[in-house]
C-alpha cells in the first residue's frame, strides 16, 4: 500500500490503481489524472493498490 492522502469525489489521482472509499468500504480503479467518483457525503478515497506495468 502506497502512502498518500486520502482524496475527495471528484479530485483527480495522482497514480492509477485501485481506490477504496472510506464511508462504503466499494473499491474503484482510476486512471492517473482522472476524477474519482460521487460518493455519499463526507466520502473519501484511499490508494489501496497501485497498477502494475509489464515491459
Amino acid at each position: 500500500m502506497t502512502n498518500t492522502k486520502s482524496l475527495k469525489s471528484g479530485e483527480k489521482t495522482p497514480v492509477s490503481g485501485q481506490y477504496k472509499n472510506t464511508r462504503t468500504g466499494t473499491e474503484v480503479t482510476s486512471v492517473k489524472g482522472e476524477p474519482l467518483p460521487p460518493g455519499p457525503k463526507g466520502s473519501k478515497f484511499n490508494l489501496v493498490d497501485t497498477t502494475k506495468h509489464k515491459k
